[in-house]
């Protein structure tokens, strides 16, 4: 596929999509989705990648969905927003959870309604001092979609979901480290240099055992405590008898730098 509206490469382990309608906020229209979705089965296929990047050209993240590709002229019949986001949103949101490696997210500046959330699902959030995370659904009469329903009070707790859902106020990037909303905000000239640095990390650590910590987190949202602990000790019990974790003793024992492949 030959891609109009993201820029894809991957390269020495690390994969990077750029969202690049920059004009336009990088906000998303059909064929950006259909886009999104292509890269990111490339990447699952692609068994060199250790880690995944997203990002965004331009002055902003990402303004959500370009309302222009789906108007409603006066007397239309109503659009089916549910049909957009049973088939283009929560697909994107499984898709990332599912990836099989770390995936970090740069907001280069204002990640608002679905590009909020869609930052949201990805592993690890960076942020230029600059950026700004708004619900802004609330201004149109819709609810939060894209996960924002579920991440938000997981993030940040009942109280200031509400707050961010119900009066759609920006939350600069500070304010949304101090909170937990994402891992860490950094000066604009250090975004993409602090995102290189941490993607060359995981290029060269356990993926194999950073993707069963990502699936182990994320269920447990879901199970109880015993569940938890049984996940666990079969997601040791595999791991135990990985190349990466007779690496990892090895190199402990030798006190030298483990050699990790990922596998």
């Amino acid at each position: 596929m030959q891609y109009q509206n993201i820029l894809f490469s991957i390269e020495a382990g690390i994969a990077t999509l750029t969202l690049n309608r920059p004009d336009k906020l990088n906000s998303f229209t059909q064929a950006m989705h259909e886009e999104v979705r292509d890269a990111l089965a490339r990447v699952r296929a692609d068994r060199s990648v250790r880690v995944f990047v997203l990002a965004a050209s331009g002055r902003g993240f990402c303004a959500g969905q370009d309302l222009s590709d789906r108007s409603v002229a006066p007397g239309a019949p109503a659009v089916d927003l549910g049909d957009s986001v049973e088939k283009n949103y929560a697909p994107l949101v499984l898709a990332l959870r599912a990836l099989p490696m770390p995936v970090i997210c740069a907001v280069n500046g204002v990640a608002a309604g679905a590009g909020a959330n869609l930052a949201l699902a990805c592993d690890i959030v960076i942020a230029a001092a600059s950026a700004s995370f708004v619900e802004v659904f609330c201004k149109l009469g819709l609810v939060p979609d894209t996960g924002g329903t579920y991440f938000l009070p997981r993030l940040v707790g009942n109280a200031r979901a509400m707050g961010m859902a119900l009066l759609g106020e920006k939350i600069p990037a500070a304010q949304a480290e101090e909170w937990g909303l994402i891992w860490k905000c950094v000066p604009d000239a250090e975004l993409a240099s602090t995102v290189q640095a941490m993607a060359q990390h995981f290029t060269t650590a356990p993926t194999k055992g950073l993707a069963y910590t990502k699936q182990a987190l994320y269920a447990s949202a879901h199970n109880t405590l015993a569940d938890q602990l049984a996940l666990e000790a079969g997601m040791i019990r595999e791991l135990g008898r990985s190349a990466d974790y007779r690496e990892g003793v090895a190199a402990f024992m030798e006190k030298r730098a483990p050699q990790f492949k990922g596998e």
